[in-house]
């Protein structure tokens, strides 16, 4: 197993309601589960592979709740890439090189009906986790904004977190507002629904936790 390791910040868009059940191990709001969004690379590697400062992408779709398989996914990898450093997020993000079920990218994939080819493309992300607010650009497959949630009275910003001690993607993420549109295999619309933002840190065995669980 080659030993891989990354830190970086992701936002994420589904078509659940806010506080997405999914993440409470209840069904989906609308019975099967959209998603968009993507994870910059602050620092991290693949073997003797350097991924400061890669970007990756991925639309998934499910037709019902995401543990009961017949998913479909494309992944997407900043062109920037070069390409050991393609080679190295590809196998992270399909599950390879990592404990069974440690992480998100090894449960989602082993949930999947089909896979479509990668695509390496222009990946814009502007997130920031603490106010709830990001820009994620992929050229020519899907655009997302992320906002924090609003008070229906007072229009002030509602702040809520999920804490997962037991988790495999995240261990705290602030809960927003997400709107984003895809297109190409999987084509989606999301409209002010459950939207993510979170620092992670994993590798091959899992996430690598740094709070201190109640």
């Amino acid at each position: 197993m080659t030993p891989w390791e990354i830190q970086g910040t992701e936002l994420i868009n589904c078509n659940c309601s806010y506080g997405c059940p999914c993440q409470f191990n209840a069904p989906p709001t609308h019975g099967g589960c959209e998603a968009m969004g993507a994870i910059s690379i602050d620092s991290g590697h693949y073997g003797d592979v350097v991924l400061d400062g890669v970007k990756i992408a991925v639309v998934f779709q499910w037709p019902g709740p995401i543990h009961e398989g017949h998913g479909r996914c494309q992944p997407i990898v900043d062109a920037r890439a070069d390409p050991a450093q393609r080679d190295a997020v590809l196998k992270i993000m399909t599950g390879q090189d990592t404990d069974p079920f440690a992480t998100m990218f090894a449960v989602f994939a082993s949930t999947l009906e089909h896979a479509y080819d990668p695509i390496f493309t222009t990946i814009d992300f502007d997130v920031d986790v603490d106010e709830r607010r990001g820009r994620v650009h992929v050229e020519g497959v899907f655009d997302l904004t992320g906002e924090p949630i609003r008070n229906p009275v007072t229009g002030a910003a509602h702040r809520v977190r999920i804490d997962l001690p037991h988790g495999f993607e995240y261990e705290l993420a602030e809960v927003g507002s997400g709107t984003g549109r895809s297109q190409g295999n999987i084509a989606l619309t999301l409209d002010g629904t459950y939207a993510q933002f979170a620092r992670l840190h994993l590798n091959n065995h899992g996430l690598i936790r740094h709070r201190v669980a109640a």
